[in-house]
């Protein structure tokens, strides 16, 4: 692979990125569902690649013509498959860089609730995955019973985790899981959003929001996705000069620095595991978890250090964010386009069961789990927790901000003090890497029944602590 084709595929994915705000531009119908561009340019990108255009092509009977494999070119399609991978990497590192690590008491009495609910949601997704996968999926569709673990991989984890899991499916010999676990995560987004968005109606209508008064009469700045020219901030702040190093340069180079120490601890666990319980029992999982998840690990380590050590404060929150923002766009867009829709059409039905599953289960938790573990602002602190539950953080973040936009709850607060309890283990974090080698090695029971015990024990405490607060 040339660097001239590296470099052209980065290109191509720009003109794709800004084709994709355009049209959101020009479409009030995207707009007001809160559709990213970088999704509907990835769509975009997927109809002009092999799997519509293509295949539209062949069918025709035009096998030997220019648009027979759509109209990009296959080096470019095998850049773009190799990206998610890299780019998971970077997200995860910047979860936590540039945030303050404020104590574990301290995020417990604001964030408490938000994390038992967020945890018992996720690991409700395990439990009825896996569930449906070992009554159904597997005894009528032949589905490998790592299926189960779909569910919260692609609607917590979102395109990125589902995207970096890629090798690891590939490891178990069930690759196909991938294009599953991205078409997932489309579903996930796309019915976070507009579920989302009937959900603030509901809650005004009902009286169930103590802020919100009508999510209808959103501006048309918000709608848009454009700023107005007097209202706009600076992206970030400048922390060292340019002259000395460029700041986006440093800050990658912390990026660098974060993803190198969670490679380090990942080299270290793996090694430990061959030289102990792996010679032994000759199970390997270590080996099986990706990157992503040591990156995050990584990004804690290397702030906490910063926030002891670095007293000039040359990491800024906001420039780590465009980073992140950044490389969640190539992610989607490079993910999207290089989606296998055959892989998903034979598997329909179980790609519906449970995209079906998730959906109710979310839901379930929203009207039901929310109240009972949320006795103040529960709607405003509930819809969050969907958002991300059904897609990823930056979902939860959009359906909270319209929901009080002013920010008059703590629930944005707790929102982002939860992260710090919540990411490290599941929603692309620790379990959610190593649960498909999980039911791998020890059968999809074993792994039912360890989710069972952690979701009825966040669930208890939620309603039966928090609730009672």
């Amino acid at each position: 692979m040339s660097a001239a084709m590296v470099g052209m595929s980065f290109l191509i994915l720009g003109v794709i990125l800004l084709l994709g705000k355009w049209i959101r531009l020009m479409s009030p119908t995207l707009q007001k569902l809160f559709i990213p561009s970088s999704l509907i340019g990835g769509f975009v990108a997927l109809f002009f690649g092999p799997e519509i255009l293509g295949y539209i092509v062949l069918w025709a009977g035009y096998d030997s013509t220019l648009f027979s494999g759509g109209i990009f070119p296959q080096d470019m399609l095998d850049v773009w498959k190799g990206l998610p991978v890299l780019f998971i990497n970077i997200i995860f590192a910047t979860l936590f860089l540039g945030k303050k690590i404020p104590g574990i008491r301290d995020i417990w009495m604001i964030a408490g609730p938000q994390v038992a609910h967020g945890q018992t949601i996720a690991w409700g997704q395990y439990v009825f995955g896996i569930l449906v996968a070992i009554l159904i999926l597997t005894p009528f569709f032949g589905i490998s019973p790592m299926a189960g673990a779909l569910i919260e991989i692609s609607f917590e984890g979102g395109h990125g985790t589902a995207a970096g899991m890629a090798e690891t499916f590939e490891e178990v010999g069930f690759a196909e899981a991938t294009d599953l676990a991205l078409g997932l995560a489309t579903v996930g987004i796309l019915f976070g959003v507009v579920l989302g968005i009937a959900l603030l109606n509901y809650g005004v209508r009902k009286g169930k929001s103590q802020v919100l008064d009508d999510p209808s009469e959103i501006s048309l700045e918000a709608l848009s996705g454009i700023i107005d020219f007097d209202s706009r901030e600076s992206a970030g702040s400048i922390t060292t000069r340019p002259e000395s190093i460029e700041p986006l340069s440093l800050h990658m180079a912390y990026v660098g620095i974060a993803i190198g120490i969670g490679y380090l601890i990942l080299q270290a666990l793996i090694k430990v595991e061959e030289m102990t319980w792996g010679q032994a029992t000759e199970i390997y999982l270590l080996t099986y978890i990706p990157l992503f998840p040591l990156a995050m690990i990584g990004g804690i380590i290397l702030q906490l250090f910063l926030d002891r050590y670095d007293v000039h404060q040359t990491l800024d929150r906001g420039l780590m964010m465009r980073i992140q923002g950044f490389s969640l766009d190539v992610l989607i867009v490079s993910a999207i386009a290089t989606l296998s829709l055959s892989v998903i059409g034979d598997n329909l039905m179980p790609f519906i069961i449970l995209a079906g599953v998730g959906i109710v289960w979310n839901l379930i938790a929203f009207f039901f789990l929310g109240p009972m573990m949320m006795p103040t602002y529960w709607f405003e602190k509930s819809i969050g927790n969907f958002g991300q539950s059904m897609g990823m953080t930056a979902s939860g973040l959009l359906l909270m901000r319209i929901a009080d936009p002013d920010t008059k709850s703590p629930a944005l607060e707790g929102f982002g003090y939860k992260q710090l309890m919540f990411e490290p283990v599941v929603g692309g974090g620790v379990f959610t890497a190593a649960s498909v080698p999980l039911i791998f090695y020890f059968g999809p029971v074993p792994v039912l029944i360890l989710a069972t015990i952690v979701m009825i024990f966040w669930g208890a405490l939620g309603i039966l602590y928090f609730g009672r607060k």
